[in-house]
């Protein structure tokens, strides 16, 4: 086994910076890997009466990245494709999904997830993880960096585990990580590493 197989693996021993970011990525891959290669019925099946959907995910996790390591880290407005979209709710990502390609679903999360791992460089390089962001508390306490990424990662691990839970109704795929030399089929998502 070589990283090459496995470039979503965070270091068995590193830094603060590349356990937390090796985390992410992780999950990050782990998520692609689930919703990867659907046709639109894939991405829109769902599980019992949960309305939630592997494109509800793919869409809601995009308008997250984008918010927390754009908005949040920074303060700057969220831009396109979400300052134009046609929001009735906290859950629209969740409920707009369906009248998207799965093309759409893909490009929304793979681009996102590149601006984010863009950003997220970016702060790092300019003051590590215990830099304070433009997010503040109700009392006025702003957030760290390190507190960004460690929300990233939960809001994955949650939705990791849903997208396991729907790609096995979809198909029966399961597993716990993408098996070695795994590449998306569908998108550009850019592997880590």
């Amino acid at each position: 086994m070589t990283d090459s197989d496995f470039p979503w693996e965070p270091p068995l021993a590193g830094t603060d910076v590349e356990h937390l970011v090796g985390a992410l990525d992780r999950l990050r891959t782990t998520l692609r890997w689930k919703a990867d290669d659907l046709d639109a019925t894939g991405l829109q099946t769902r599980v019992g009466a949960s309305a939630m959907t592997l494109g509800g995910l793919l869409k809601h996790l995009a308008v997250v990245e984008d918010d927390l390591f754009g908005t949040r880290l920074s303060g700057t407005p969220i831009g396109a494709p979400w300052d134009t979209a046609a929001w009735d709710g906290h859950d629209w990502p969740f409920t707009s999904a369906a009248a998207d390609t799965p093309e759409q679903l893909y490009a929304f999360w793979d681009d996102a997830v590149a601006r984010s791992r863009a950003r997220l460089d970016a702060a790092l390089d300019a003051g590590g993880l215990d830099q304070l962001v433009h997010v503040r508390a109700a009392d006025g306490r702003q957030a760290s960096l390190r507190r960004l990424v460690c929300d990233m990662i939960e809001e994955y691990g949650r939705h990791t585990g849903h997208a396991d839970l729907l790609r096995e109704a979809v198909d029966g795929l399961v597993g716990e990580d993408p098996p070695s030399g795994w590449r998306p089929r569908a998108g550009h998502y850019r592997l880590p590493g």
